[in-house]
């Protein structure tokens, strides 16, 4: 039930991002006059293989303009991993004497919430970020006293002000987040962040809030037969957000530290994510796309759920949301995630 194990689609969003990383690594490297070291930071890097994908991909970027350019020797690299202090750091210290074996460079680990700083000051020449912008720092304030009653995000049923309390979150986090960024990064130095996304204006039309909302018909379906209480659920809310690409636009320009080269949106579909399974990703021969879902699913949210619901009733409320999820398919087959991709400049 691993993250590491249960990652396919952060996986393939990482693959099909690989070129804005290579793009903005190059333009790093040259607009800083070729540095003898180069800082890099992967932000909500987890604890899996997924965790160096990113690294390799930058330090292989790094090889090739030092290559283009004739430059000898090649620059130290300084790669800082960051995630929150209750990730398994051990893990991927544990993996690191092997990869630079083929991957020369330093690696530390940087533990704490990237909605606050965590290097310093105009050290860092690139920036990467992947699968995490869309979790907040916090659930917002506003929806803390059970007034969004029987949803766990925002749903066709959510009272208005649910979105907008929403909205004001992940604008509070992500200018916090740029603000920290630009304060850590040198003058022309790059970054690259991919978040799930929305294409809608309406979010509750949206593939990931239909998914979340069947995971709430569940915990609905059990309280029901009293095996979860009512007030528990009404409690309850995901500390997350898919914005438009509209709305981050916005949150950029306004903060006003960096300029956009590029920005797209991609969807990747749950079924691609089977097909694209990596080695160290279990992929049970004989499991629906609605049950492997399930797992990713599982393995990012699982720690948030038993928190507020405790651990022994987890194996029934994934059965119940198995059997939903296939419902989904049968509808949505080529139901999975939009996500929204940016290319950044530190201009100021």
């Amino acid at each position: 039930m691993s993250y590491a194990k249960n990652s396919t689609i952060q996986s393939l969003t990482q693959a099909l991002t690989k070129s804005e990383r290579e793009r903005a690594v190059t333009e790093a490297f040259k607009n800083t006059s070729s540095p003898k070291v180069m800082t890099i930071a992967d932000l909500g890097c987890s604890s899996g293989p997924n965790a160096l994908v990113a690294v390799s991909d930058t330090i292989d970027a790094v090889e090739s303009v030092c290559k283009e350019l004739n430059q000898k020797p090649l620059p130290e690299i300084h790669i800082m991993l960051n995630d929150l202090p209750r990730n398994d750091f051990n893990e991927l210290i544990g993996s690191f004497e092997d990869f630079k074996k083929s991957h020369p460079c330093f690696i530390s680990v940087a533990p704490g919430s990237f909605y606050g700083r965590l290097f310093p000051t105009q050290t860092m020449h690139f920036v990467h970020s992947s699968s995490c912008l869309h979790w907040l720092s916090q659930v917002p304030l506003e929806l803390q006293n059970g007034l969004n009653k029987g949803n766990i995000s925002i749903s066709k049923t959510s009272p208005p002000f649910v979105l907008e309390a929403y909205t004001k979150q992940f604008e509070r986090d992500f200018s916090q987040f740029l603000k920290c960024r630009a304060e850590e990064m040198i003058h022309d130095g790059c970054m690259v962040f991919t978040l799930v996304a929305r294409k809608d204006e309406d979010p509750s039309v949206e593939s990931i809030y239909l998914q979340w909302e069947l995971l709430a018909q569940a915990l609905v379906d059990m309280a029901s037969q009293g095996i979860v209480e009512t007030e528990k659920i009404d409690s309850f809310n995901l500390p997350f957000y898919a914005p438009t690409s509209k709305e981050v636009k916005n949150a950029i320009k306004r903060e006003g530290s960096f300029a956009i080269k590029s920005i797209r949106m991609f969807d990747v579909g749950w079924g691609e994510a089977r097909d694209h399974a990596c080695e160290h990703c279990e992929v049970e021969e004989n499991a629906t796309t609605a049950q492997r879902t399930v797992k990713s699913m599982r393995a990012a949210s699982e720690s948030l759920l038993v928190s507020h619901f405790g651990a022994e009733i987890m194996d029934e409320l994934l059965e119940r949301y198995s059997a939903l999820m296939e419902g989904y398919f049968s509808k949505y087959p080529d139901g999975g995630l939009t996500n929204i991709c940016a290319f950044v400049q530190r201009i100021k």
